[in-house]
């Protein structure tokens, strides 16, 4: 089977969207169309349904696209494994996080160390890094723990805590510590749902009888700091991105009986190549936050 068409395929999963999906390929849209007719013909049976405006994959189509992410995973492998027998000294990480600040340090001792590597960081979701790692878009994670899903490796870094960030002028700004029952009925301005940070506190609430209702859900940590400074209400956030933000116009209070806090680690993907930037990297990284043993699994 030709490897470009599998590209195009995938090209396809990836937007459901064939005009997308070419402008991305840099062809046209009739030259996918027809290289994905072409592959439907080679394996006997349509990838692809249309229902209405939008494109979904076949119960055939998932299928190849499983196998196809497993082919691109093992030959992207093979790329890396000869690179380190090469000895290259230029090299590429892409790692998803909770929250950039937590690599800042990292970042720049290993930049010293490592100037020829280059490092994409994305600030996401945990279950979107879990996601890309999956995907193998991702080569590290910064993530809450635990993380379950036996194709990942998890190793504790640090327990994060959760406080409440106020204005200056708030009515609690003067407190040192507040109860989470005592926020039923200020205005917040919290995470969606989705991720980790809000299931924290509507977990930690739960057990505390009260449920906490944000009038504004915002998905970025500055712009939520950008609303408390501009007196909307309160946040809930990281004490580790708190104390890195640090303004006079800021207080930070404790959350107690109990402190929300949870385990934050790294992750990585159980079979693939660890070569020797992401070792360095990893490294570097425990060497910041002084860890604990390794959970579940130590590195090779």
């Amino acid at each position: 089977m030709d490897f470009r068409l599998l590209e195009y395929f995938m090209a396809v999963c990836e937007e459901l969207h064939f005009t997308k999906a070419a402008i991305k390929l840099g062809i046209s849209q009739p030259t996918l169309s027809q290289q994905i007719r072409l592959l439907e013909e080679r394996v006997g049976t349509p990838l692809f349904r249309r229902i209405g405006k939008r494109n979904y994959l076949t119960e055939a189509g998932q299928t190849l696209k499983e196998h196809t992410q497993h082919i691109f995973h093992e030959l992207e492998q093979a790329q890396t494994e000869i690179n380190e027998l090469k000895g290259m000294a230029r090299g590429k990480l892409r790692i998803g996080c909770s929250g950039n600040h937590l690599l800042t340090q990292t970042l720049i001792s290993f930049h010293q160390k490592a100037p020829g590597i280059s490092i994409s960081v994305h600030e996401l979701a945990t279950e979107e890094t879990k996601n890309g790692l999956l995907e193998n878009k991702l080569d590290l994670g910064v993530v809450f723990l635990p993380l379950d899903d036996e194709q990942l490796v998890s190793m504790e870094l640090y327990t994060e805590e959760l406080s409440l960030a106020v204005s200056t002028s708030h009515r609690l700004a003067r407190c040192d510590s507040v109860m989470l029952e005592e926020l039923v009925q200020e205005p917040l301005v919290l995470f969606p749902e989705k991720f980790l940070v809000r299931q924290m506190i509507d977990g930690y609430s739960k057990q505390a009888g009260i449920r906490l209702q944000p009038i504004i859900e915002l998905s970025t940590m500055d712009s939520m700091l950008q609303l408390v400074r501009l007196h909307v209400g309160a946040t809930i956030l990281p004490k580790s991105y708190l104390n890195s933000m640090v303004r006079p116009d800021l207080n930070i209070i404790s959350i107690v009986n109990p402190v929300p806090e949870k385990k934050v680690g790294i992750v990585y993907r159980k079979q693939k190549f660890m070569n020797a930037s992401m070792l360095a990297f990893i490294r570097e990284l425990t060497q910041t936050f002084q860890p604990s043993e390794p959970v579940g699994h130590s590195l090779p």
